[in-house]
């Protein structure tokens, strides 16, 4: 079964597949190649690169954990798609010590930009790595879905605290360094020259709804994924979302 069919995957990564595999299916309109190049920056065990290499493009995954990349081979040795997955250590602040400027149709850059201390370098550096007319999937963390967990976990402080700290952090014990609002991620696609294709909340409900409903009443997790889908691209729900998706093309 593929990450996309498992219901908690799906949880996670339906919104995001969704516009990422349009971007693909445009790009490959576009080039006139069936099989594309992607570079996967902070890519893991492959939670996208696997998928997208079922779709028959070629990945190449950087990341900086060794585990990480050593799960990503297992992975793709599995699923069959071994021949058209790479995976490289390395960063996205140190990319280019490792991949190529300019050698890639599209690059993900999913989880990143939270733990870099430059946002802003990092996201020039997946845009430097793009061909002209390429796409960039950027994924970060939310400010307001942050702020409305601890809140609705009784934790009003952390709540207040995260929204007026300057990285989003709500106490000394957050594991996320940093959150975004949708107007600074996509303030850092348009300032390294990409044009925002389109803005979608992730995990709007599904990080707030008890894992017990969604697990034990017929249909609700699929209801919950059709909710996800329906108000992924509406604004007024971005500033509550877990997540935050942008997709940046190269202006032509």
């Amino acid at each position: 079964m593929s990450d996309q069919l498992r219901p908690r995957a799906s949880l996670r990564t339906a919104v995001v597949w969704e516009v990422l595999k349009d971007a693909l299916e445009r790009l490959v309109k576009a080039t006139g190649r069936d099989a594309l190049d992607v570079l996967d920056t902070g890519g893991g065990t492959g939670n996208f690169a696997v998928p997208v290499a079922r779709l028959g493009h070629r990945v190449t995954v950087v990341d900086p954990s060794p585990n990480a990349l050593f799960a990503l081979e297992r992975r793709a040795d599995e699923a069959g798609v071994a021949d058209r997955v790479r995976g490289v250590q390395g960063d996205i602040l140190g990319l280019f010590e490792v991949v190529d400027r300019a050698g890639y149709d599209a690059v993900l850059c999913h989880g990143v930009l939270e733990y870099v201390d430059d946002p802003a370098e990092g996201v020039r550096n997946a845009v430097d790595a793009l061909r002209p007319a390429g796409a960039l999937s950027l994924l970060g963390a939310g400010l307001g879905g942050a702020v409305l967990a601890r809140a609705l976990a009784g934790h009003f402080s952390e709540a207040r605290q995260a929204l007026t700290d300057p990285a989003g952090r709500w106490g000394d014990g957050d594991p996320v360094p940093r959150r975004f609002t949708a107007d600074q991620l996509t303030g850092l696609v348009d300032a390294a020259g990409l044009q925002v294709g389109a803005v979608h909340g992730v995990r709007v409900f599904g990080d707030l709804v008890p894992g017990v409903l969604v697990d034990t009443e017929p249909g609700a997790m699929e209801e919950l994924l059709k909710l996800e889908a329906a108000v992924a691209e509406l604004p007024a729900f971005h500033s509550v979302a877990t997540q935050l998706h942008v997709l940046g093309e190269k202006r032509a």
